[in-house]
């Protein structure tokens, strides 16, 4: 039987890590190693992973030395992978434990590259159980539908996942980048709906962060996925423009509410103005599923001061609204 490598990063993951170990711990695939990449963790974390590793041969831990961010410690989990196939899972979730030995399965029965399964915790649309070619593939990445654009809840051949190393310079959107590569390099993707992959929407995530110079490095990647989806996937980049839109509208509204200096916030918004203007488009626009949201973009694209009045009054009656 085929050797399956689960990566899993890990950061200060301390109350959700061992409910994510314990998951791996059940799975039904009877040949897996679990390879545990502490990336400089400094709330226990790394005692957990010692834990795992001690008692259960499956598991291997590797320690970084200094925080680098997932997508070096990711590149370390591959690079060690012995298995033929690869799998990913964030610290702070959780599997199903038949997660793995459904995705090998529907991959191999479909002759596939990579598989995919359904997950909660995150907004998705569920789709039907099928086979999607290279083509339809990009498109579901760039609709966000039925899969989302994150490398967990999925199966890889190791040897694709190694021809599309995770960008070590970029610190957000670089599940977006490594996903759209791999399935660029797919002949087919194989996806089942059922939900085996439990996403934990965490406080204190990146995803609830401030603004930084890091979370801004996302826009390299949304213009590189527009500008080689516009001649290789034309079908999708209506979609990749949208989503780049909508990054730098969920960013604007960020740095609105991270109360830094007005000067800080300015050059934020000026930027991301600047990035919403160059992949603006009006089909784009009407993909939006919210008008309100639609709205928030040619705010940001009339201009950074339209915007931060626009949003401050938004976030006044969201805050009346809760009392």
């Amino acid at each position: 039987m085929e050797l399956i490598s689960v990566v899993v990063p890990v950061y200060n993951a301390g109350p959700y890590l061992r409910q994510c170990l314990n998951s791996l711990a059940a799975q039904t695939y009877p040949h897996v190693e679990i390879i545990l990449v502490d990336d400089g963790s400094s709330d226990g974390s790394d005692q957990v992973c010692r834990e795992y590793a001690e008692r259960d041969g499956r598991f291997q831990y590797v320690r970084l030395s200094a925080n680098r961010g997932p997508s070096v410690a990711r590149n370390v989990g591959v690079r060690q992978a012995a298995g033929a196939f690869i799998s990913f899972v964030d610290a702070d979730d959780y599997v199903e434990p038949g997660l793995l030995e459904r995705l090998h399965c529907s991959l191999t029965r479909n002759g596939a590259d990579i598989s995919a399964c359904g997950a909660d915790g995150i907004r998705l649309e569920i789709g039907p159980a099928r086979s999607y070619s290279r083509v339809e593939a990009v498109c579901c990445l760039a609709k966000g539908s039925p899969f989302n654009h994150v490398p967990w809840g999925k199966l890889y051949r190791t040897d694709l996942a190694r021809s599309c190393p995770f960008d070590e310079n970029v610190f957000y959107s670089e599940d977006l980048l490594f996903l759209y590569q791999a399935l660029k390099r797919s002949g087919k993707v194989s996806y089942i709906p059922d939900v085996l992959y439990h996403y934990v929407n965490r406080e204190g995530s990146q995803m609830h962060s401030g603004m930084s110079a890091r979370k801004c490095t996302a826009l390299a990647v949304q213009e590189v996925v527009c500008r080689d989806a516009a001649t290789q996937f034309p079908e999708a980049e209506p979609h990749f423009r949208r989503l780049a839109l909508e990054t730098n509208r969920c960013m604007a509204m960020l740095a609105v509410k991270a109360g830094a200096e007005d000067g800080d916030v300015c050059a934020y918004l000026r930027r991301l103005r600047d990035d919403a203007r160059r992949h603006f488009s009006w089909r784009a626009l009407f993909l939006f599923p919210s008008k309100k949201d639609a709205a928030a973009v040619l705010a940001l694209c009339a201009g950074a001061a339209v915007f931060r009045g626009t949003a401050a009054v938004f976030l006044r009656l969201k805050e009346l609204r809760g009392r």
